[in-house]
Order: structure tokens, then C-alpha cells, then sequence
């Protein structure tokens, strides 16, 4: 398997990330047209930007997760196909996301998996077409990258949310139907998903589910964020969203925690994170060092957070069913929300789709 770091330092160093600002060249998109909902019978297009699909038996789950959902999976030309560790080459990859976005039946795209890929196919991508033609784009992980150039150059939103070929419990079934099928706003946190009020509260406190407050408080922006690896490496680039007043939400898996911390050292010294309304850290699954350091030598995941986030001086939780773990949130990405950082919820504003009818 590729190793993750290894592609994403080759990406990083072939375009001069480390050395330029993160924020300095995304245009910002102010289209405000929304990707149409969805209803049970529409057809969604399947794409495959990253790693290999895994063979035909995965591609029929993923038919049959599709089809469970009321929808009617149409495969990308190019899923099954294989080169290195890649499914299919930048262009064929490109070519299933460009022929989805300009194929009037289609309504939404789910991606099969993550694993590396996406950042490749950016610049192959036909963004006028895909700004014509907004379209829900789903998945996570490795996903990250074409959420976040979405959001640089497109300017609608998406859904961070499992890959079509992962388990989808009723935490995230229900936060896609209601985000993507029903149109609503739903209150997104600890104890899963409500319409109205607050989420369950636990008998000594507003907190549940394992959320840490670092710092309270309620703050609106942009939702926008995913893979903290994946992210960083986009440094630099075209692709970048602005984070100004931005709600900044990351996960991550498989990194110690020094990775953490050199990765969040280099949001803050290219001005991203001192530039953020707010911060949601989701799960960091796996990241901690293979032999724990000698006690006093070390930090551990939660230190690393706190030295960088609690001096922000704006609502801050950890601990959100975010990222790597099965009862994932589906989240509203590039959506204007609010977070509530005592209660550890998002709640997006307005609906993120709109009703057949509504322009």
C-alpha cells in the first residue's frame, strides 16, 4: 500500500507548498445556486478519485449500499480500472467526475474510497461545467481534497461524509437524509442528530459523547476543513479556500502526534488558523507513537491541541464523531453553520439543497 506521507510529501515538495501561504491564491466563490435534493429513484454517479476500487465485489456492495438508500447508482466508466495503486490514471479518474457533473440525470456523486489520489486530479477537472452544474459531491478521507476545491472554486456545498463503499449507520444515514433528502437544518452532534433543540444532555453537564471543550463559546462561518493531512498538503495552491472566519473542523488517522503537531504549526505559521471563528477537531484515529515516550519526553494528542488551539481565543471542542470512525456526522461542507462549542454541536444555517422548483 502506499505509504500516505510518502505521495503527500512527493505533492508538497513539487509545488513549493511548504514555502507559500495557505491562503494567499484561493479565489474565494461567492455563487449562492445550491445542488438540487435528493429524492428516492434519482440517479447518483459512482467515481473512484483515489485508490483503487478493490475489485468487482466491492463495486456490487457499493450497488447495493446505493440502491438501499432509494437511489440508482450509475458506475463511472473507469472505476474498475487500476494503475499502481491508483483507480485508473489523473485522466481517466477526472474524466467519470467531469462526465457526472455535465450529465443532466445524474444528481449527486458518491466516491467509492479514499486512500490518495484526489490533489492529482485538480487541475484536470472542467470547473466551469462543474460551477454550472452544482452537484452534491460525498465522501471523506482523502475525499478532503475536492471538498476544499470545491469550496475554492466552485461554491456550493458538499457533504463530508463516509465513501459509498463504507458502513453507513443511522448516525450518518440520518444526517445525509436530512442535509441532502429533506433540505433541513439539522443540530449535528455527540448524540447524533435532531431537528429541534438541543442534542441529550448527561445528568452533570451539557457535554456527552466524549467531547472536550477547550474553549466555549458559539461562533457562524463557513464550515470548511476534512483531512488534516490532506489538507496541509494543499498548501500553496489554487485549491485552498480562504479560511477568514471560517469554521474550521479536521480529523485524521493513522499520524502520531508529532505529525499533529507539524501539521497544525504549519496552519498557524501561514495564518490559516489565526484567521478561523471557530474549530470542531474530530476524531484522530491510530495517532499516537507504536512505543509510548519516556514520561516527561513526550506530549500527548490532547496537549498537542490544546498548546495550539486553546490560544485562538474562539469556541474550540475536540472529540466530534468526525473522521475515521463508524458512527461518523455527515457534515455540510462549504455551508455557512453554527457551532456550539459547550454543547459540541453544528448546526447548519440554511438548507444546503434546493427543491425541484425552487429557482
Amino acid at each position: 500500500m502506499i505509504d500516505r506521507r510518502e505521495a503527500l510529501g512527493a505533492l508538497t515538495l513539487a509545488a513549493g507548498a511548504a514555502l507559500a501561504p495557505l491562503t494567499l491564491h484561493a479565489r474565494p466563490r461567492t455563487d449562492t445556486r445550491l445542488p438540487p435534493a435528493l429524492s428516492p429513484g434519482d440517479m447518483v454517479g459512482i467515481i473512484a478519485p483515489a485508490g483503487a476500487s478493490g475489485g468487482a465485489e466491492r463495486l456490487e456492495r457499493v450497488r447495493h449500499t446505493i440502491a438501499g438508500m432509494g437511489l440508482v447508482p450509475r458506475m463511472g466508466q473507469f472505476v474498475g480500472e487500476q494503475f499502481g495503486y491508483l483507480a485508473g490514471t489523473d485522466s481517466q479518474r477526472a474524466l467519470d467526475i467531469n462526465a457526472f457533473y455535465a450529465d443532466p440525470e445524474v444528481k449527486a456523486l458518491f466516491a467509492i474510497r479514499g486512500g490518495w489520489g484526489c490533489a492529482r486530479l485538480l487541475p484536470l477537472l472542467d470547473w466551469e461545467s462543474i460551477r454550472r452544474h452544482p452537484k452534491l459531491l460525498i465522501g471523506y478521507s482523502d475525499i478532503t481534497a475536492l471538498h476544499l476545491a470545491f469550496a475554492a472554486r466552485a461554491g456550493f456545498p458538499t457533504l463530508h461524509a463516509p465513501n459509498a463503499a463504507n458502513s453507513w449507520p443511522r448516525t450518518s444515514w440520518e444526517s445525509l437524509w436530512y442535509l441532502a433528502f429533506a433540505g433541513a437544518t439539522p443540530l449535528l452532534g455527540p448524540a447524533g442528530v435532531a431537528l429541534a433543540g438541543r442534542m441529550p444532555t448527561a445528568p452533570d453537564g451539557p457535554v456527552t459523547g466524549g467531547i472536550t471543550t477547550i474553549t466555549p463559546g458559539r461562533a457562524t462561518g463557513r464550515l470548511l476543513g476534512g483531512n488534516l493531512t490532506v489538507l496541509t498538503a494543499l498548501g500553496g495552491s489554487p485549491y485552498l479556500p480562504d479560511f477568514a472566519g471560517a469554521i474550521l473542523f479536521l480529523e485524521d488517522v493513522g499520524e502520531e502526534e508529532y505529525r499533529i503537531d507539524r501539521m497544525l504549526t504549519q496552519l498557524a505559521l501561514a495564518g490559516a488558523l489565526g484567521r478561523v471563528a471557530g474549530v470542531v477537531f474530530g476524531q484522530c484515529s491510530r495517532c499516537t507513537a507504536p512505543t509510548p515516550p519516556t514520561p516527561g519526553t513526550g506530549f500527548a494528542l490532547d496537549d498537542i491541541l490544546r498548546q495550539h488551539l486553546a490560544p485562538l481565543g474562539v469556541p474550540v471542542f475536540t472529540g466530534a464523531n468526525i473522521g475515521h470512525v463508524r458512527d461518523q456526522l455527515s457534515l455540510p461542507s462549504g455551508a455557512l453553520v453554527e457551532m456550539d462549542a459547550d454543547a459540541g454541536t453544528i448546526r447548519p444555517l440554511a438548507p444546503i439543497v434546493r427543491r425541484i422548483g425552487s429557482d
